[in-house]
């Protein structure tokens, strides 16, 4: 992923607190050789404090394998993207059918180093943890190793801690563009009003330039 200056986050901070709160994505797996990647949605829980990410996944997943023979992977999430127009980013004096279409986005890929989970009681801290990110508010039985109602699904499924080895992170939000292009770019989103729209013109407002 290219990172230019004007895109890369502020700081750790910037993109740890955008994870928190985008917390599905795809992990990729380097297959066998001759083969493409394995590529799995998923829902993680991002621990900043841990520096680690958990899920889980069915026992028959064949990522399985792959995690196994390398470790090494990838969790990539991407999220808050539109479409821009043309004219949306024509500089002033510039025809508006001279402008250059665009996308933005923000982006977090984390390089991970995978840790299989299969003891059944460790399984069941990890869900623990996963179900308590996305359920705060409680309202399902914790899960615990041999006792219902989770205990003897837990065979069914592997954990997986994904300890973080490096972070590539951009928040691409027409950084390098002049006030007048900026601001064209907010007003058109606001007036568009589609899937995602208010999500990007918060980080266009948000990110400008110092």
């Amino acid at each position: 992923m290219l990172i230019h200056p004007w895109d890369a986050p502020r700081d750790d901070d910037e993109w740890q607190r955008w994870l928190a709160v985008h917390d599905f994505g795809q992990l990729a797996v380097n297959g066998p050789p001759g083969e493409p990647p394995h590529v799995q949605p998923l829902h993680f829980a991002y621990d900043a404090e841990r520096g680690e990410a958990v899920t889980h996944l069915a026992r028959p997943n064949p990522l399985w394998h792959a995690v196994e023979a390398n470790p090494e992977v990838v969790l990539s999430v991407v999220d808050d993207y539109v479409y821009v127009p043309g004219p949306w980013q024509a500089e002033p004096g510039t025809p508006p059918e001279h402008g250059v279409p665009t996308s933005l986005y923000a982006s977090v890929q984390l390089r991970c180093r995978a840790h299989v989970v299969d003891d059944p009681a460790q399984k069941a801290a990890l869900l623990n943890r996963q179900v308590g990110h996305f359920q705060p508010e409680g309202g399902s039985a914790p899960a615990a190793a041999g006792e219902a109602p989770y205990g003897r699904l837990l065979s069914g499924i592997r954990g997986l801690r994904l300890e973080v080895t490096g972070v590539r992170a951009k928040f691409k939000y027409a950084g390098k563009r002049s006030e007048a292009v900026r601001e064209r770019i907010a007003a058109g989103l606001a007036n568009r009003d589609g899937a995602r729209d208010a999500e990007a013109r918060a980080h266009v407002l948000r990110r400008q330039p110092a």
